[in-house]
């Protein structure tokens, strides 16, 4: 089990970014006081990414416990659709839809397809399609009409919470005050002693959108940690791209219960 999961996190989490002509975005924006939770809402909203296709490599920097990894990942995404993820020679390679997750591992022959169930359990937090792309897109995970939030600043970016905290899952977005794009998302499960923390570090400029350059995770359960962090080159938006995905015969699956 622990195997899968270094798997999982090292192929899942890795989704995102860019455009042949790439500016990186300073974070010098200056903060708003009389600015309002609405208009935080209203501005983060119209960031919201749009293309067709993106094609990108992924550095991957991955920690968990004493294990060190370094990774590069050919990462190809159709926006709503479909998430697909190859490491060198196709060793492992995944496809990720919103019904399904699906993976498989030519070093010990194995394969996983299934649901978001087990991302959901290794992350501490309930995440489908839409908000693992959110998440590295540098939009919310949570649909921010849905409940009321209230706004503060927070050292150099915006603070916005819910006016009631759950006592399940407390929520604390950072938006930045330059591009109103996440800056931070912290999740919290307090009685699970479970938290997810999303950082984005960099920002860069493709074409008239704003896209994470750099993005770093934490995962926390109990006294035991996972990190991963991700830079994204060689990026393009809007290409003709195929997904292809086959597991191979005489594989062995991976059933988790």
């Amino acid at each position: 089990m622990k195997k899968l999961n270094k798997i999982l996190l090292f192929v899942l989490l890795i989704l995102s970014f860019g455009c042949k002509s790439v500016k990186n975005v300073a974070t010098n924006g200056e903060l708003d006081k009389k600015i309002t939770s609405r208009q935080l809402i209203k501005e983060h909203t119209q960031t919201f990414t749009k293309f067709k296709t993106l094609q990108s490599r992924v550095k991957v920097e991955y920690t968990q416990g004493d294990m060190e990894q370094t990774h590069s990942i050919n990462l190809r995404m159709e926006k709503n659709k479909t998430i697909w993820l190859s490491a060198t020679l196709g060793i492992v390679r995944a496809k990720i839809t919103p019904t399904k997750v699906s993976f498989y591992n030519k070093l010990d022959n194995t394969y996983f397809d299934g649901d978001f169930s087990l991302i959901s359990d290794l992350l501490g937090v309930d995440l489908d399609f839409n908000k693992v792309q959110s998440l590295l897109l540098g939009e919310t995970l949570f649909d921010l009409n849905v409940n009321s939030y209230t706004s503060d600043l927070h050292e150099k970016s915006y603070l916005l919470q819910p006016k009631r905290q759950s006592e399940l899952l407390e929520i604390f977005l950072l938006l930045n005050p330059l591009h109103f794009k996440m800056d931070s998302q912290q999740i919290t499960q307090s009685r699970k002693h479970r938290m997810l923390q999303i950082d984005y570090k960099n920002y860069q400029k493709v074409g008239k959108q704003i896209l994470p350059k750099n993005v770093n995770i934490i995962a926390l359960e109990g006294n035991f940690e996972t990190q991963i962090n991700m830079e994204f080159k060689s990026v393009s938006l809007d290409s003709d791209l195929r997904f292809p995905f086959r597991i191979p015969t005489g594989f062995k699956e991976i059933v988790v219960k």
